[in-house]
This record gives structure tokens, C-alpha cells and sequence, in this order.
């Protein structure tokens, strides 16, 4: 058995929700203003994609299937600090879009409880464009 069968079992009981109609990723928008170091960052990244993945598989298993098996499209953006992610969070669910926040534990570089990334999806493309399209690439 497969590293993809296995989540998704573990995440998809049951199959209800919608199909997505068009291609499907997952966004990551990581606290620019943090100024974290590139190791830090990418763990927190893992963090939000794990959380993001099992956050789908309870709410949108159907969409988490497709996403699963379309290889996992993920995209790193920059977010300008803790507002702006707690902005576009805000879109996103006004929109229907799963999002995912990731708070740090302060056991290294940065303070305890700081936003670190906000992950959205995974979603269609088309959906989360319209939150996302402007934000530039980390």
C-alpha cells in the first residue's frame, strides 16, 4: 500500500462533498515579517501542508482525493505579517476554502504563538486565484 492510499484512508471516511471541476493545489502563505531562516520556514511549511491534508480529509475528502492524486501542487507565497495572513484567511472562508493557521511552539527563532504560515486548500486553482493571484513567490 501506497504513502497516498494510506492518508487517504486515514483522512477520508466517507466520500461527500463536491468533485472539483478543474485542477486543485494547495496554497502556503508564509509571515514574511518574521524574518525566519530558510529551515524554519520549511518546517513550518510541513506543518501547515500536514495540517491542511487532514483538515481536508475530515472536510472535503472528495477534494483531497483529486489533490492526492494529481501529485500534491503546492505553492510557497509571501505574506506581508499576521494581518495580512489573518486578511486572507478571512477571503478564503468568506469563498468556501479550507484554510489551515500554523502557531509557533518559541522553542527557537521566533516567539511563541507567531503565525507562521496560513495554508489554503488544497482547493481548485481558479478559487484560490482570485485571494492569491497578486501575492508574490516565496
Amino acid at each position: 500500500m501506497g504513502l497516498r492510499s494510506i492518508i487517504h484512508k486515514m483522512t477520508a471516511p466517507s466520500h461527500h462533498g463536491h468533485s472539483p471541476s478543474g485542477p486543485v493545489k494547495m496554497i502556503l502563505i508564509v509571515n514574511n515579517g518574521l524574518k525566519m531562516g530558510k529551515g524554519k520556514i520549511a518546517a513550518q511549511a510541513g506543518h501547515a501542508s500536514v495540517q491542511a491534508t487532514l483538515n481536508a480529509g475530515q472536510k472535503s475528502p472528495l477534494v483531497l482525493d483529486a489533490w492526492l492524486s494529481s501529485g500534491q501542487k503546492k505553492v510557497c507565497l509571501k505574506g506581508d505579517d499576521a494581518d495580512h495572513l489573518l486578511a486572507l484567511e478571512k477571503l478564503a472562508i468568506e469563498g468556501g476554502l479550507l484554510t489551515s493557521k500554523v502557531h509557533d511552539a518559541g522553542h527557537t527563532q521566533i516567539p511563541s504563538g507567531s503565525l507562521t504560515v496560513l495554508a489554503i486548500g488544497p482547493c481548485q486553482d481558479d478559487e484560490v486565484e482570485k485571494i492569491t493571484g497578486t501575492l508574490k513567490l516565496l
